[in-house]
């Protein structure tokens, strides 16, 4: 016998999560309460410029109290599509729209307790058409060096799972080849 739920309370419908607690019977016949956190699933890309070159965008970030540098990245919108969502938010926050756009990988970013789903992306063929923001953003754009990018999740500068694993996965898949 595997685990498995007994029951599922929703205790608070936010804006972008919703909070259960369930209560789950464990395989020695034990139940005990798991907290659970269900998110709609987001996109994160790694804008690159034809000099080689990530674009980074920097905002405020409520959790930590402070600005951030990272991927640009958000939430979908109902079902939308994996890919329509990274191309509509690159466009959003860099005011950029890409030629060409790549699945990287997948990542459920905290399997404990939050079923977050975020596919990464990059974009290549980068032309400039203008920043759209949600009216509750305030984004400065930024084209970074790669291994400045590097040095920065390295010093702690870049804490941010998705930004971090990003231009990792970036950098091994698409630099490696180039420095063998």
């Amino acid at each position: 016998m595997e685990a498995r739920r007994i029951k599922r309370e929703l205790i608070h419908k936010g804006v972008v999560i919703d909070y259960y607690v369930d209560t789950m019977e464990l395989e020695d016949g034990r139940t005990t309460p798991y907290d659970y956190i269900h998110h709609n699933g987001a996109t994160a890309i790694v804008p690159v410029t034809k000099d080689g070159k990530i674009i980074l965008v920097r905002q405020w970030r409520n959790a930590l109290d402070r600005y951030t540098w990272e991927i640009p990245a958000g939430k979908r919108e109902g079902d939308e599509d994996y890919a329509v969502c990274a191309a509509r938010e690159l466009e959003e926050e860099t005011g950029y729209r890409a030629e060409t756009i790549e699945h990287l990988f997948t990542m459920v970013p905290t399997i404990a307790y939050l079923d977050e789903v975020i596919d990464i992306y990059v974009a290549r063929g980068l032309a400039f058409v203008g920043q759209e923001l949600d009216e509750d953003e305030e984004i400065t754009v930024r084209a970074f060096a790669v291994d400045e990018i590097t040095e920065m999740i390295f010093s702690g500068k870049i804490q941010d799972g998705k930004t971090a694993a990003g231009v990792l996965a970036y950098k091994e898949k698409y630099l490696r080849i180039l420095s063998e």
